[in-house]
This record gives C-alpha cells, structure tokens and sequence, in this order.
C-alpha cells in the first residue's frame, strides 16, 4: 500500500521519489535526490504496477534522523523555527495550487512579496521541505553534514532481538530487524548484483546492497558520492549471508553466474546409466569426433607437419562395443561422420588388412546398422540424415549444444585414447599452455596418417578385450559367469537379447549418406556448383535437347568431383555422370577447392572493379569529345539553304568516293617507309552532279582526287 511521506528506489535509474500526497487516483512525488525537486503527477496504477514488478522498492527514509534541540546550536534551532513558521502559514491553505505546476509559480511569487524573501530562497525551502520528510527538522540546513568530520553522534542504537557479541575493541556490532522490507532489499540485490555472469562475491554483493538502499547521496563536483548511513541503522553482513542461505537456489545460481551448460555437465544429478536405454546390441549408438593430441607428418615428405587428425568413433551403448571408427583429415563435419558410418558397415577383416593387421571376424564382428544413432546436431542434420531415418529405418537422436555429457560413453573412450597417445607417441600435446623456454611438441611430430590409424586401430581392438569399470552387470550375466569386455557382452547380448542389428549393402548405404543438391538441366550439360557433367544415357535419350525436366537431384561426394550421380530403382541403382571439356580445369578437384576458386575469381572482379569503371567513364568522356568537335566542324560547313531531301539526296555516290579515298589511304606499299606530309590539304569543292551522269562525273572526280593526293605525298 501506498502512503504519504513513504520513500521508494527506481532500480533502473536509482532514482529515489517521496510521496508528498494522495489525491484519489493520483500521486504526487518528489525527486529526493536532486539539489531542488518540484512535485510531479503520477498515476496510482503505474506505481502501483511498478512496485509489484520490482521496478520501484520501498526503502528506509534516507533523510530521518532523531534529533534533540539539545544538540542543535542556536542558530540552527532559529532558523528551522523561522522557515517551519512560513510554511505553517502558506502551505496548509495553499497545499493544493502548490502541488500543481500551472499555479506554484503564482504562489511562489505571492509568499516571495508578502513574506519579503528572494523567490530562489522560496523554492528552495519548500524543495527542502518535500524533499527531507516534511516535518519540522527537515528544515534544518544539511545538519547531517555539520560539526567535525568523524564526530560521534547520540543516535537511537534500541534494536529488537538477541544482543550481540561485543568485538575485539569491545564494539557491539546490532544491525537492524530484519523486516519485510529488508528481505525484500536482500532478494533484489542478490538477483541483480550476484546472479549474472559477474560473478563478483556475496561480501560485494552486500556492499552493492547498502550502496543502494542504506547510503545518502550527495552531489560534489558534478559526481555522486555515497555515504553509508550508521551501522545501527544497516543489516549486518552476517545477517544478509544467513538471510541468502535460507534462499538459497543452487541450481539457479549455477545457471545465472555460470551456464546451463556448466550445471548439467558437473553438477547435475547423476540418477541413470546410459544402459538403461537400451535391451542389447544395436538398440543405441553413440557417434562423436574429437581432434586428436597428436600432430602428424605428410607421408610425402615426414619434414612438413600436417597437423592434427581427427577421430571419428562408433560405441555400441549396451555392450561399450567400438563398431565404427575413422581417421583422417576430415571434419568435424558431415563428410567425416559420414567415413564414420561407412566404416560401421564394413567388414573389420577387410579393414584391418589394409592396414597390415590381421585378425578374425570373432575380434571385432561389427558390421551391422543399429536402431538408433545418437549425436552431435551440428553434423547430423540435413539431406543425409533424412535419408538414414526415411530409407534405412535409423533414427536420429540429437543431443544438445555443449552437451558431451549425454554421450559418455564414447566422451571417456575419447579421453582414454588421447592419455594413451600422450604418453606413447612423438609429437603429441603434453600440456595445454608451454611456456618460454619449453620445447615445441609439433617439432617432434613423427607420425604419418597411416601409421597414427594403424595406432588406433591397435587401440580399439585393446578396448574390446578390456574389462569395463563399473559396468551394470545383469542377474543373469552374473549367472553367466560373463566377464564385462565390450566383445563378451556383444556377443552375449545378441545370443540373449533382442536382436537390434542389421547388415546392408555397401553401395546403397553409401548412395543414402553422400549428400544431396539439386542440379540444372541445360543444352550445355548438367550443371551443378557451377560445373558440367553429361553421360552416354544423357545424350542417347536427348535430356539437353528435350529439356523435359529443368532439376534434377544428384548424389556427389565433396572430396572428388569428377562424377556425380542420380540415383533411380528407389535408389537401388544409379547412373554416373561426368565432367566434359568445359570444367575439365577442376578435374581431381575437392569441393572446396572449387568454391575457393570461384570466390577468388569473384574477388578479382571487385578488385579491378574501380579500374573498369574508371575506363568506363573515360570512354564516355572521349567518344563526348569527339562528338562535340564533329559537331563544331559542321556547323562550320553546314549549308542551311539546302533542303533536308537535297541533303540526304547522294547518299550511294558519296559512300562510293569515301571509299575510293579510304582504298588510297590504306593501301599498303611494300619496301617504302612512309613520308611526312610537308604540304598543307587543299579542300576539294564536290561539284554537284545528276543521278544520271552518275559515271562520268564519278569517273573525273576521283582523277582530280588523285591527282591532289599525288602533289602532296611527292
């Protein structure tokens, strides 16, 4: 509730307002905090809208004080006595006129006149009054900053409650009765102050608190300084931290000072295992990348370092099984998860032979689809992955942003490999920040690609022979003697539980993950990022003549655009097309290298952009010249009492002498150096001449020409 002479904070702009009145549905305020404040209207309804939404906090009278007349000094008690007199005279009749600004002035210049005091000093007095808590000391002049600095002062120490401690000096330390009003300044600070990404401390935050609700504020120097009020009149430190501990939301405060993120990966509750998901061998996997601790060389050259591969790895949920795994230089994206998955598939014999590594289908017998693939947004999203839910029946599970946590499994499988790599293999991290002086690790990168895979893939046979920490063993495993290694528990699950897995052929599989886009169909080929492709099917059936359809979806893989293909049979079969002599310069190109290709050409053209605009305009300006100059020459020789059909009549005859002239001039003259013209041009008057001695005339006109032609050049 509101009411008269109470004291509230906007939180926003610190602004601190004192109720001087209520009128029915109107407030008027007071600025508290300004050297001299008028009253303003208000609607009750905003503040009262403004109180409920924390916008607007109740707080203690900055301005109260107990004070006796014994510590006044004589001067002070006379003037607070003369000033409450003036406004006992003018401001109960005129309470109203003052409060409203179309008639203060009046009334301000009437008590000026009447009482014999400057208007400024008028203003002032009532401005203190409103300001200061209207009463009879609030008129005496700034008594809080009289006297020495430092002096004690006889204030009112009674507070409610348990006695405190005296301190080390003696000092008893009380603080104040911890009201609704003071919880509420407790709640406000700690939700502005302390739950941000700040991170400042609950002694700051205390400090903030009493900055704001239990300081007066002065203007010195153009700048606010605070001065905190008496500790008898403030909350204790000890006070406001047992007040936050009964409050206290933990997980909230996590959120706010640090992340979602931050709380669901190390403080979250830990109630579940990932097996529970799951009722066997290929019900769940998990798929993730990571960047491995480890630069690597170029197998052409073991002098030039490539940097750091990327893993790619596949972990049955139920049985902690690795079924798919890469390595290379590609990702983390969709192009590396994608290698990934084609491993999944794959015969592990087949694999493992290329890499000279012999072993039997029993140690690693992973080669099948699972239910459901668990992942990483960013790199399962798209056309592909449409393809693997729609056409293979495998659904997606997306975890969200920054949480590694809900994929653990393959997380700690990802940690275990790279302690294993940092302590056995050159060139691998060995802390995270070196210092001056250390030896740089990537200069001891020895490694090839193929050899780093052949390390890992001696790694993730380890693992499924390794006996798994901790693992929620069954009743019946337990009575089946099982030991929990990922191969012993792939293999018991398949035998007793649900059978999830699936085998598919290599080539559907991979026309279902390389990506999609759609590519134009034109009389110069299929077009698709800009390059062109054909095939015999093509033209035998006429596709860039008929131009039945204008698109048409292709499958590509990004790392070799030589061919691309379109799939058809519900994509059981395909047809492949290839790159013709137009875009034959991108033969054995990646993607990438084309796009960088075409943005660099790209770039070029804005570069000379200026140089051509500027020829541009040069050109405009010349052929502007020339045009100005032929039409100052003709107007020179224009003949007016000519008509416009006997200008036009000849045109066939004079195009005829023109290029008699133009044959002399550009005739070429073998052996001869040409001679300067020494001799000034003689104009030559055209007789005029009649259609009908048409030969004649052309005949003796062009001796004459030649004639004149022969005196000047000799």
């Amino acid at each position: 509730m509101i009411t008269v002479n109470s004291v509230y904070k906007y939180m926003e702009n610190e602004e601190r307002i004192r109720i001087i009145e209520i009128d029915k549905e109107n407030v008027y305020i007071v600025n508290i905090d300004t050297n001299m404040s008028m009253p303003k209207i208000e609607k009750m309804d905003r503040l009262q809208e403004e109180i409920e939404s924390n916008r607007l906090i109740l707080i203690k009278d900055p301005f109260f004080r107990v004070v006796e007349d014994k510590n006044l000094t004589q001067v002070q008690i006379k003037k607070r006595d003369a000033d409450w007199n003036l406004i006992n005279i003018y401001y109960v009749d005129n309470k109203l006129k003052l409060l409203e600004k179309s008639y203060r002035n009046k009334i301000f210049n009437m008590i000026s006149e009447e009482s014999n005091i400057s208007l400024a000093t008028v203003k002032r007095l009532f401005g203190r009054y409103w300001q200061k808590g209207m009463n009879k000391n609030s008129l005496l002049p700034d008594y809080f900053k009289s006297g020495a600095k430092g002096k004690e002062r006889n204030l009112s120490k009674i507070k409610v409650g348990r006695r405190r401690n005296p301190t080390y000096y003696g000092e008893v330390v009380e603080g104040i009765n911890i009201t609704h009003d003071v919880k509420k300044h407790f709640e406000f600070t700690i939700n502005k102050y302390y739950r941000n990404k700040k991170k400042i401390s609950l002694k700051e935050t205390y400090t903030l608190m009493l900055r704001d609700f239990y300081s007066d504020i002065y203007i010195e120097n153009g700048e606010k300084v605070y001065v905190v009020w008496d500790k008898c009149k403030i909350p204790t430190y000890r006070q406001f931290t047992y007040w936050y501990s009964k409050t206290e939301n933990i997980q909230k405060d996590i959120y706010l000072r640090e992340s979602e993120k931050e709380y669901n990966l190390k403080h979250r509750e830990l109630l579940s295992n990932s097996k529970q998901e799951t009722d066997g061998p290929g019900t769940r996997f998990q798929v993730d990348a990571t960047i491995a601790d480890i630069y690597l060389v170029s197998s052409l050259n073991r002098n030039r370092i490539i940097g750091r591969p990327i893993i790619y790895a596949i972990i049955d949920v139920y049985s902690r099984m690795i079924t798919g795994v890469y390595v290379g230089l590609e990702g983390p994206s969709w192009t590396g998860a994608m290698m990934a998955l084609d491993n999944m598939i794959l015969d592990k014999v087949e694999y493992c032979n290329k890499y000279g590594i012999e072993i039997t289908e029993e140690q690693w017998p992973c080669k099948h689809l699972p239910e459901i693939i668990i992942a990483d947004r960013g790199e399962f999203e798209g056309y592909s992955v449409e393809n693997l839910i729609n056409n293979l029946n495998i659904r997606i599970e997306n975890t969200s942003p920054y949480r590694g946590d809900l994929k653990g499994i393959v997380e700690r499988n990802f940690r275990t490999t790279n302690e294993k790599i940092k302590h056995k293999t050159p060139g691998a991290i060995q802390k995270e920040y070196r210092t001056r002086g250390d030896r740089d690790y990537r200069l001891d990168a020895t490694l090839t690609l193929e050899e780093f895979t052949k390390i890992y893939i001696n790694i993730v046979l380890h693992h499924n022979n390794k006996i798994i920490d901790k693992y929620p063993m069954e009743k019946e495993m337990i009575e089946d003697e099982i030991v929990p290694t990922p191969i012993n528990l792939w293999n018991w699950g398949i035998k007793n539980r649900k059978g999830r897995l699936r085998v598919i052929d290599r080539e559907i599989f991979r026309l279902n993950v390389l990506p999609k886009g759609k590519a134009g169909i034109s009389r110069a080929g299929i077009r698709f990022k800009g390059l062109y492709y054909s095939s015999d099917k093509a033209i035998r059936e006429q596709w860039f003549i008929k131009q039945k359809v204008r698109n048409i979806e292709v499958v590509y893989d990004p790392r070799n655009m030589n061919k691309i293909y379109i799939p058809f049979n519900n994509g059981r079969d395909y047809d492949e097309f290839y790159l013709i002599d137009v875009s034959l310069q991108y033969k054995n190109s990646l993607l990438e290298e084309i796009i960088f290709q075409r943005e660099l050409e790209s770039e070029l053209a804005k570069e000379s952009l200026k140089e051509k605009n500027q020829n541009d305009i040069n050109l405009e300006n010349e052929i502007e010249n020339i045009v100005k100059q032929a039409e100052k020459a003709k107007e020179k020789e224009i003949e007016y009492n000519k008509s416009s059909r006997q200008r036009i009549k000849g045109i066939k005859n004079n195009r005829f002498i023109e290029k008699e002239l133009n044959r002399e001039e550009e005739a070429f003259i073998l052996g001869e150096e040409s001679k300067k013209i020494t001799k000034t041009s003689e104009i030559i008057e055209l007789p005029s001449f009649h259609q009908d001695k048409k030969k004649s005339t052309n005949s003796k006109l062009m001796e004459k020409i030649k004639k004149v032609r022969r005196n000047i050049y000799e």
